[in-house]
């Protein structure tokens, strides 16, 4: 479609398969005109012969077959026509001259830019004259004729120009949601490296674990029990290979100029900590534990540990809260998590949204489930499960 065109119905008719191809909208106009401009001269009283009214007819309608792919052409030849047509002297004036000069005209201001489309106003001007001075046509009628004429073509500028205005307007929507989808991908690919890198150090130090641990039980055995301490020695030897490799692996991840934790990721157990944090930046916060808690797989200790930080940090940048409510619910499958404040509501499109793309970046690694939107008194929630418990397969 063409400059903003809309689709149209009319009586069910969808309109819009004729606009799809124009070549064949503009022949049946043209024939249209054709069969009008015919059947009037055939009603009028013509001091030339029928034929050569027919003919001249045919000139200002049969071009206009062509009026979107030639249209300065088909003006042209339309003008010359109308000028002719007023030297054979017909008698009457054709409402259809009227209409297809000045459906030229318009097309002529509507498909053709600036400043080419100028040869118009110039085009029907000249042919105004040529009335007016070799026809002997009143000055009254070559002011009309200036306005018949000039006034479509005026028309098709302004529409051409405000298609043109919304094209760029649709353009720049669609560049700045390609921009917006590029900055959201780039802060999930943040979140994800951020994530990795703290799940190296919870597998590196549960490797470290492994390597200890099969060494202590290995020196525990009898000399007798070479086999078992041959197994425990790979084992042994795997851990710490493997401990080797995700050093390496985190060389990979690290951002440049980028320092390795010298503390252990946090969990849980660091919780009173973060909210007395939010409590000393003004918050007053509520806490409240249900169930009883066990130790959580580290992976998921830390993932429910950041969820909370994000969501007091997200309250704290946007929501202007005075208050926030903490509640972990401990299951036998599942922990649930829910953060809610009664600040001013949906600041989830605020910032830069990092804090949310790294919440469901977390749940979504465990196969948990994240829930944000309005809370019950109207200010922000932020609803997380988060399995504990792997799933047998």
């Amino acid at each position: 479609m063409r400059h903003g065109e809309t689709v149209v119905t009319f009586e069910g008719m969808n309109v819009s398969a004729l606009r799809r191809r124009p070549a064949l909208l503009d022949v049946l106009v043209a024939a249209l005109l054709v069969a009008l401009a015919e059947a009037e001269a055939a009603l009028e009283a013509v001091s030339v012969p029928r034929w050569l009214d027919g003919l001249v007819v045919l000139g200002f309608t049969v071009p206009l077959a062509w009026r979107r792919r030639a249209p300065l052409l088909v003006l042209a030849v339309a003008v010359a026509a109308v000028v002719v047509y007023g030297e054979v002297e017909v008698s009457g004036a054709h409402e259809t001259l009227i209409v297809a000069l000045a459906l030229a005209s318009f097309t002529v201001g509507y498909e053709v830019p600036l400043p080419r489309a100028g040869l118009a106003p110039v085009m029907l001007l000249l042919g105004i004259l040529v009335a007016w001075l070799a026809l002997g046509q009143a000055a009254s009628d070559a002011g009309v004729a200036a306005l018949i004429y000039g006034a479509p073509w005026l028309f098709g500028q302004l529409l051409r120009a405000r298609g043109q205005r919304l094209a760029e307007l649709a353009e720049h929507a669609a560049r700045i949601e390609r921009e917006r989808e590029q900055r959201e991908r780039e802060a999930v690919a943040a979140e994800r490296g951020r994530i990795a890198r703290e799940l190296h150090d919870v597998v590196s130090h549960s490797i470290s674990v492994i390597a200890i641990q099969a060494q202590a039980v290995r020196r525990r055995l009898q000399p007798e029990q070479e086999r078992e301490a041959a197994d425990l020695r790979g084992v042994e030897m795997t851990a710490r290979q493997a401990m080797a490799e995700m050093r390496r692996l985190l060389g990979v991840l690290r951002t440049d100029g980028e320092q390795p934790p010298l503390a252990p990721q946090p969990g849980l157990d660091r919780l009173p900590e973060l909210l007395e944090q939010a409590r000393k930046a003004g918050l007053r916060v509520e806490v409240a534990v249900e169930g009883v808690p066990a130790p959580l797989p580290p992976g998921v200790d830390l993932a429910a540990f950041r969820i909370v930080q994000e969501a007091l940090t997200n309250t704290l940048k946007h929501a202007a809260a005075s208050m926030v409510t903490t509640q972990i619910r401990y299951g036998d499958r599942e922990l649930e998590l829910t953060i809610e404040d009664d600040g001013r509501g949906l600041h989830e499109q605020d910032g830069n949204g990092h804090g949310l793309f790294g919440m469901r970046e977390r749940v979504a690694l465990y196969g948990g489930t994240l829930e944000t939107g309005a809370g019950t008194s109207g200010g922000f929630r932020v609803h997380a499960r988060l399995p504990v418990r792997e799933e047998a397969t």
